[in-house]
């Protein structure tokens, strides 16, 4: 495997006024059912961060050490990316209450909700910035309860050599078929790692296609039964999962998404420059390609631009 990401190839353009104003690079592939290489464009064999793309794969990590959680939904909060709404809040504050911690225990740092109305309800209430509002809390909670429940200390449970990420590590690889090309720091402090678009499909393909009473096919299941626990109101994961049958997506910061339709096939994107708004326009392409229809992909299918508050464009898929 190459050592750095080349980059990719025009993949979303940015039209306004019938002007073009600007492109979105990236890479994408295309897996079939069987994990094959369908199509591609760009570098999909070099490592990129997939950042909270690899949180499924963590969360199955985290049961295969000893997590335990009698609702569904909270496996969902496990692997998600929330929005910060009351009921992700709520959800994460019950974790950690039943295993007798606080908001103090998690090493995520303090931020604001990820979601605008979450957001603008927080400072309504004269809140601010917190550990548990902060889009990973739950996988954090996650990982306290996995150290709980595995007898590992808590104290430095982000720490790459702590036994909880080790394991972690091995399950990602594991899933990805390859090993982790680099160990970063996330944005929520606990490690990143570094695989090719290619892998990062087909641990999505394995996801989906776990046999049903695995750890993998928990997690998907939750994730698919529970998508606004995995984003939030409006995110292009939540409706993604909730208008295709089956669909898994979960998204990562820097333009990455990664996608499985069970005897369909997989899709996994990076947008170089990190643009959220590219990414959906090509995923909707990708999908399309695979054979897969839905109302709510001709809805994802172009991000709207205003203009004088009135919409004047859009950026849409020129793959």
């Amino acid at each position: 495997m190459r050592k750095t990401y080349e980059g990719g190839v025009p993949l979303a353009e940015v039209v306004r006024s019938g002007f073009v104003e600007g492109l979105h690079r990236g890479s994408v592939v295309l897996l079939d059912a069987r994990g094959v290489v369908v199509t591609s464009a760009g570098d999909v064999t070099s490592p990129v961060f997939p950042r909270s793309a690899n949180k499924p794969m963590q969360a199955v990590g985290m049961l295969r050490a000893g997590l335990r959680l009698t609702d569904p939904a909270d496996l969902a909060l496990v692997a998600a990316s929330h929005f910060g709404e009351d009921f992700h809040v709520a959800r994460v504050r019950a974790m950690l209450r039943g295993a007798g911690l606080d908001e103090s225990a998690l090493h995520c740092p303090p931020e604001l909700p990820l979601g605008a109305s979450a957001q603008a309800e927080t400072y309504r209430a004269g809140g601010g910035p917190s550990r548990i509002l902060m889009n990973c809390s739950g996988k954090h909670a996650g990982m306290l309860l996995t150290c709980q429940a595995a007898g590992w200390p808590v104290a430095g449970y982000w720490q790459p050599e702590h036994p909880l990420q080790r394991g972690l590590r091995a399950t990602i690889e594991e899933f990805a078929g390859e090993p982790a090309a680099a160990v970063g720091v996330d944005g929520c402090g606990a490690p990143v790692l570094a695989l090719s678009l290619t892998a990062l499909a087909g641990a999505f393909l394995r996801l989906v296609h776990g046999t049903p009473g695995s750890a993998e096919r928990a997690v998907a299941d939750a994730m698919r039964a529970h998508p606004e626990i995995v984003a939030g109101t409006g995110a292009e994961d939540t409706r993604l999962m909730a208008g295709v049958p089956g669909l898994l997506a979960k998204v990562g910061a820097e333009g990455v998404i990664a996608v499985a339709v069970p005897e369909v096939g997989a899709v996994a994107i990076k947008i170089d420059d990190g643009a959220a708004r590219a990414r959906t326009p090509v995923l909707v392409s990708a999908l399309r390609r695979l054979g897969v229809a839905a109302s709510v992909l001709d809805e994802l299918a172009e991000v709207p631009l205003t203009g004088g508050g009135v919409s004047v464009g859009a950026v849409r898929s020129v793959w």
